[in-house]
């Protein structure tokens, strides 16, 4: 059981699939210690503030799990004589409600709902804590191989929740994707970008936010301040980092004039007005910006939710052929559920990268070299 604030433990960053090297690329990029990436996120090794500031300051992890501690079970009444005798009140108060999620794999206690029950039982007989299942905090419980390890979800919301976006389109790109796409992109906060397909504007206040410096989850509250550990005057010192002056600007633009005005909404929201630029227009009008070349990334339609992709083959055709006469010397990045689609552009495209869960669905986030 991890309650030091000092004490190293597995904290884990869960990612989108297909994402995890990315994740931990920028887990060592921000100092975390020990950082390797497995199926489905990234373990690294920390106290109790690193899980505070993992929450704070990482773009692309979704939550962030703090493995607690656990034991060996091999039926229902030894895990509940087990969890009686785990020290939850260390770190979990009994005036804050909580809910309980378990998975079981490979093991003799198989039923997960049954498991629950025992977990729960012990947690509010014999800890005095109270249930809810709506809480925002989550005690998870994994029984795998009969070892049963217990995590706390010490996010709450979802980390793309930065707490900025109140105006989201049809089908919204989520801040934690785009930021890790923007990394594998190989944008690092010092180059101009451009989306012409920008809906929301996720992309745009991404990147601006990545070159301005600031913390992601500046704006947000987690769970980790409902627990009995939590020290608000050190997180208060982990927040007051000022933002940097940045030489780029961001640039958005989308044929949708409502989305145009939540992108800008937006951007207000999130403090990051000053370096972005929105405009109304299709993409086949769109003209590279003063300066010099840097990053275009573009989310466009797949067919996937529109239905007829057909009709998708002219919008990439023009896109491709807008980007290549007008934008030499910028790379491209273009997310697609469809290898034609992307193919369909003529751009000089790198060999496909590894799929990305997206929405339900499997997605691609295409690259090229500078055009030429």
């Amino acid at each position: 059981m991890y309650m030091s604030n000092t004490q190293p433990f597995e904290i884990f960053l869960v990612t989108v699939p297909g994402l995890e090297q990315v994740l931990c690329a920028e887990a060592v990029e921000r100092g975390f210690s020990g950082a390797v990436a497995v199926p489905g996120g990234v373990t690294v090794l920390g106290g109790w503030p690193d899980v505070w500031r993992a929450n704070l300051e990482l773009r692309g992890a979704t939550r962030v799990l703090a493995r607690i501690g656990g034991f060996m079970a091999f039926h229902l009444a030894q895990l509940d004589k087990r969890c009686r005798k785990f020290p939850f009140g260390e770190l979990l108060r009994t005036d804050v409600s909580l809910r309980v999620q378990v998975t079981t794999k490979a093991s003799k206690i198989y039923h997960a709902r049954a498991a629950a029950q025992r977990v729960e039982t012990a947690l509010t007989e014999t800890h005095g804590l109270t249930l809810d299942p709506d809480a925002e905090l989550v005690l998870k419980v994994r029984i795998d191989d009969n070892q049963v390890l217990f995590s706390l979800d010490t996010s709450g919301e979802s980390l793309h929740k930065r707490g900025h976006k109140e105006a989201v389109g049809k089908a919204p790109m989520r801040e934690t994707l785009a930021a890790l796409m923007l990394r594998q992109a190989g944008y690092s906060g010092n180059e101009p970008v451009v989306d012409p397909m920008c809906g929301s504007g996720t992309f745009v206040i991404e990147a601006a936010e990545i070159a301005a410096g600031l913390q992601s989850g500046r704006s947000r509250s987690f769970a980790f301040q409902q627990l009995a550990n939590y020290d608000a005057d050190a997180f208060a010192g982990m927040k007051n980092t000022p933002p940097r002056t940045s030489a780029a600007h961001f640039y958005g633009s989308d044929r949708d004039a409502g989305a145009i005005r939540m992108a800008s909404a937006n951007a207000a929201r999130a403090g990051v007005d000053h370096l972005t630029h929105f405009a109304n227009h299709a993409a086949g009008e769109l003209t590279p910006p003063e300066g010099p070349a840097g990053l275009i990334i573009v989310n466009p339609p797949y067919g996937a939710r529109i239905g007829n992709k057909k009709l998708l083959y002219p919008l990439y055709g023009t896109l491709g052929q807008t980007l290549l006469t007008r934008f030499k010397g910028w790379r491209v990045a273009l997310v697609t559920s469809e290898p034609s689609l992307a193919k369909a552009t003529a751009l000089p495209w790198k060999p496909q990268g590894p799929a990305i869960a997206h929405g339900g669905m499997k997605v691609w986030l295409w690259q090229t070299p500078p055009l030429r």
